[in-house]
């Protein structure tokens, strides 16, 4: 006599349909909170808070990100894909160099100028929160923005083995005034709510450039907040 086994059929079609549930509630309350974050900083954003400003449960968000440091880390490492996709991709349609590093700049004055997120720079707001805070979420912050100051020295170096720069630059030097500059004036202008700090920005991002050798022609990306200040100068 034979005997069969029935083996447990699983609806993988309602799995499926949970997990894309899950993953759209994921988004949508890190959106929140990355907005959040940027204006409060990482210790303000609460289980609580985000549960109010995004109408999901208190207990929800808790197994969605397993307690409040899941929630900051996740919310840095959405935070830092939306930086990547609107500063460092954008940029990667011009050559390695002069011009990439200008559209690096570019993109970054027009991500804090835009609001991408309601605090201006998420990563100047939350570094200022977290940089006497050892653990994982400083080293969070910490790693996304050693990337991001590696990456603009990254490309002043290029520069300067093409001949887009003069060889005696310092590559270090360089990417700490460019990155200073873009830093005055996301603090700047939220402290003052006025867009002038990044035409300010820009031309001296531009100017510095220029000290160093660059062709005005690999710096268009720059120029329009150029003769912006210009053009402000002489209505003014």
């Amino acid at each position: 006599m034979s005997s069969s086994v029935e083996l447990p059929v699983h609806d993988t079609t309602s799995a499926d349909g949970r997990r894309l549930r899950g993953d759209a509630s994921r988004r949508m309350v890190l959106e929140r909170a990355t907005h959040l974050a940027s204006v409060d900083g990482l210790d303000g954003l609460t289980i609580g808070r985000l549960s109010a400003a995004s109408g999901r449960g208190k207990s929800s968000i808790a197994t969605l990100f397993q307690g409040k440091e899941g929630l900051q880390l996740a919310t840095v490492a959405a935070a830092r894909e939306i930086f990547t996709a609107r500063i460092v991709e954008r940029a990667r349609t011009e050559p390695r160099g002069v011009r990439r590093l200008s559209a690096l700049l570019r993109n970054a004055l027009d991500y804090s100028c835009h609001r991408v997120f309601t605090g201006g720079c998420f990563f100047a707001a939350t570094a200022a929160d977290v940089d006497s805070k050892p653990g994982p979420v400083r080293d969070a912050v910490r790693t996304a923005l050693t990337d991001w100051y590696g990456y603009l020295e990254a490309q002043a170096r290029h520069a300067i083995t093409a001949g887009e720069l003069a060889e005696a630059t310092d590559p270090e030097l360089l990417a700490f005034e460019l990155a200073a500059l873009n830093e005055e004036a996301n603090s700047r202008s939220l402290l003052l709510q006025d867009e002038r700090p990044y035409v300010l920005a820009a031309r001296a991002m531009r100017d510095r450039l220029h000290a160093a050798g660059a062709a005005p022609g690999l710096l268009t990306a720059l120029d329009r907040e150029a003769e912006g200040a210009a053009d402000a100068e002489v209505s003014g």
